[in-house]
């Protein structure tokens, strides 16, 4: 993210039901000039819900917005000419080919940019004559993800960004991301991939049952919630008790040879001390940080599905 904090989003106390459902109750944030922001949470939380109210898909019942400097609910024909989106579920004619599809795309726009060049920005040279209906799955969210470019967007909405890509293409998605970003491109990022918003993102909200229930940068989050390291070795122990006895050992199990142990502060370096003294050298002694994933199911109690 830039030093610059210009803000292009601001949500204030949004809301939105459809009959007795609340989608999302009571949604705040602000998202600021060149950073990558991830909403992220359990299926049914409201991000989606919330982020199509952002782009004037859907009309928010109460609450405050501003994209860039327009209201969604009554200036959409000025904020779409900023703004570009690929949404969670999305799709095309079978027959339009891939760069009809770009071209066309391209003609709507004040600001194009070259759709020749975003076609080979996102891997989609080879596949320039194919019609959409015979593209794979991971072919067409890269299409999607183009499209979502092809304006030379202020601001862009990224919903579930590499579903369905396989794993290098979801790396270079990520790099094209950043890329984009760092030449002043502002992105709301909607994921369920706890890896993918920890790796992209300078700040996440966390929404759970249609609030945000923290906000920060990931590492933040993480370290806020003081979620334990986690120690893991092989080795044929009989006796455990003088790990348990450590200050910053909250607790260990045994798995077969495998034992884990979580801990607080220096405890990677205090257990490998420890089993040095015992004359134990395990060639498999890891720690593992806590994750965004961690913090997540600590806030919300519930595991991410896919």
């Amino acid at each position: 993210m830039s030093g610059d904090t210009t803000t292009v989003i601001r949500v204030a106390n949004l809301r939105k039901s459809y009959g007795t459902t609340i989608a999302v109750e009571d949604i705040s944030f602000e998202v600021f000039d060149g950073e990558i922001f991830g909403i992220i949470g359990p299926n049914g939380a409201g991000k989606t819900t919330a982020v199509e109210c952002l782009q004037g898909l859907r009309a928010a019942d109460q609450g405050e917005i501003r994209v860039l400097w327009f209201d969604p609910r009554s200036q959409l024909v000025q904020l779409r000419r900023y703004i570009g989106a690929q949404l969670q579920a999305s799709s095309l004619p079978d027959r339009v080919k891939v760069w009809e599809a770009l071209d066309l795309f391209a003609s709507y726009s004040s600001r194009p940019v070259d759709w020749k060049d975003v076609l080979n920005q996102w891997g989609l040279s080879n596949l320039r004559d194919r019609s959409f209906g015979d593209l794979s799955g991971g072919q067409k969210q890269r299409l999607f993800l183009a499209l979502a470019f092809v304006n030379e967007p202020q601001l862009v909405f990224l919903d579930e960004l590499t579903q369905g890509l396989d794993p290098q293409a979801r790396r270079m998605t990520w790099k094209l991301v950043q890329d984009i970003c760092m030449r002043g491109t502002t992105i709301v990022l909607v994921t369920h991939f706890m890896d993918e918003a920890e790796y992209l993102c300078d700040r996440v909200a966390i929404v759970d049952h249609g609030k945000v229930v923290s906000l920060d940068s990931p590492q933040a989050i993480v370290d806020s919630l003081h979620v334990p390291l986690r120690v893991r070795f092989s080795a044929e122990l009989a006796d455990l008790s003088w790990i348990e006895a450590m200050p910053e050992v909250q607790k260990v199990e045994r798995r077969g040879s495998q034992i884990e142990i979580e801990g607080t502060g220096p405890v990677l370096a205090l257990v490998a001390a420890a089993l040095v003294e015992r004359g134990i050298l395990p060639t498999d002694l890891r720690a593992e940080r806590p994750t965004l994933e961690d913090a997540f199911i600590a806030l919300t109690g519930r595991e991410i599905e896919a």
